[in-house]
């Protein structure tokens, strides 16, 4: 199987920009641009839902910030064990 195509934000915006400028059929563009056709109904979509804000990227986070997001999961999972941990020995308490 083939590697994904990844498109730039710019791409998909000037492809919805052509297409709704309605001057090729959108097959014909599709074809023009080597991009299937349901993608750039699909983009249209999102621009139409999410506005100036679609697109913006891969996702992918930096080591940094992994590093920060692991620190702050460990942190959020002790804490839980310690009220776990409290929960129990009140509950014995009470009774």
């Amino acid at each position: 199987m083939g590697e994904r195509q990844k498109y730039s934000r710019e791409f998909k915006l000037e492809a919805v920009r052509l297409l709704e400028a309605g001057q090729k059929p959108a097959a014909e563009l599709a074809r023009e641009l080597g991009v299937p056709r349901n993608k750039l109904y699909r983009w249209q979509k999102e621009i139409a839902k999410h506005g100036a804000e679609v697109f913006p990227g891969a996702g992918r986070r930096s080591a940094a910030e992994l590093d920060q997001l692991r620190r702050e999961n460990a942190r959020l999972k002790e804490e839980n064990e310690i009220l776990k941990k409290a929960a129990t020995y009140f509950a014995r308490e009470l009774k």
